[in-house]
């Protein structure tokens, strides 16, 4: 079934009636969207999607239109200074990971990234978090792995932003068309696709 972007954008509901370990980290942050995806499977299957996204290179994968986008983005942070080392984790904002309590600090941290501007936090059996941070945010994706009844399971992604300042939110306010329309659909087919390949 092809992805349809009315079908797996979820209501911030789906996200705060469950019980994640994130949402004690990151109380000051803004919940941006919510959203399930076409990743059906079982209840050992978690790990596999975590790899696959950290893995991921949408400057590859993604059609024509969401790779223009996404290089068009890195050229107006190599123009804007929006990604110089100063503006990232450990120097305009602190890593999360020092507010991890002692037990999510001991838990496995998650897979390195390959391309993604992501570090992972930590990960359990059924949640994982990674966080960026640039000129324009300081960001969280969070991964759940939601069970459907009848034993199945599937992901759901939440992404938390906290903008750095004016600039930050006219970013935020600014991409979101381009993410809805073009970026989000084009990365669910392809998640979709090399889910049901593997």
């Amino acid at each position: 079934m092809r992805y349809r972007i009315s079908k797996v954008k979820l209501p911030k509901a789906a996200h705060t009636s469950q019980n994640w370990r994130i949402d004690e980290i990151v109380p000051d942050f803004r919940l941006e969207d919510v959203w399930a995806l076409p990743t059906p499977g079982g209840p050992s299957e978690f790990p596999v999607l975590v790899q696959g996204i950290a893995s991921a290179d949408p400057a590859k994968s993604l059609p024509r239109a969401g790779r223009a986008l996404w290089e068009l983005r890195w050229k107006l942070g190599e123009l804007l200074g929006w990604d110089e080392p100063d503006t990232g984790l450990g120097s305009r904002v602190l890593s999360l990971r020092d507010r991890l309590p002692a037990d999510l600090r001991d838990a496995p941290r998650g897979p390195a990234f390959d391309a993604l501007p992501f570090n992972s936090l930590y990960q359990l059996e059924d949640e994982w978090a990674a966080e960026m941070a640039n000129g324009t945010v300081h960001g969280v994706m969070h991964m759940g792995w939601v069970a459907e009844g009848r034993g199945g399971y599937r992901g759901q992604v939440a992404v938390f932003v906290k903008p750095n300042g004016p600039v930050g939110s006219a970013y935020m306010a600014a991409i979101k068309p381009f993410r809805y329309l073009i970026v989000y659909p084009q990365m669910m087919r392809e998640l979709e696709r090399r889910w049901h390949e593997r």
